[in-house]
């Protein structure tokens, strides 16, 4: 083989070059904040290597909160707005709305919903105590029925 096509072989127990630790403000802050320092160069222990994962960890998890919420405002933003540009947005079917009031986004439809609930539900329950009184009616007149002296007859085709 020729020189220019041999690669030099690796040095599998080398240490590799030193270089130099990069750390935003944000994973300073919290690595004084637990109480630790790394040293400025590479390579880490593996301790320091988990300690430098742990605060990077945390440093993404609160990114992705601080998103989660501007995206849920955002989002409530825009229910607020379409709900408060809509005709009778807090109208519900069977309830008499206010028309002074102009409650905020579904708090006033929850408890017109709440009432008309309630009021279903006191529906609910006399129809149950009417159907009951029925079948008691009906129980008695097939008692009352029952209890005749069957007649017998015979019926002739011809």
């Amino acid at each position: 083989t020729s020189p220019r096509c041999r690669t030099p072989p690796a040095r599998p127990h080398a240490r590799p070059i030193s270089q130099q630790l990069r750390l935003t403000e944000e994973e300073k802050r919290l690595l004084a904040q637990e109480g630790v320092t790394l040293p400025g160069t590479l390579p880490l222990t593996q301790a320091e290597e988990r300690i430098l994962k742990k605060v990077r960890r945390k440093i993404r998890n609160k990114q992705s909160a601080q998103d989660s919420r501007r995206r849920k405002k955002e989002y409530l933003d825009g229910l607020e707005s379409r709900w408060a540009s809509s005709p009778a947005p807090w109208h519900v079917p069977g309830i008499p709305a206010h028309p002074l009031t102009r409650p905020r986004l579904c708090l006033g439809r929850a408890a017109a919903c709440s009432a008309q609930n309630q009021e279903l539900r006191k529906k609910v329950q006399e129809l149950e105590n009417r159907n009951g009184s029925l079948l008691r009616q009906l129980q008695a007149l097939i008692k009352r029925t029952s209890n005749k002296a069957a007649q017998t007859s015979t019926c002739l085709l011809v």
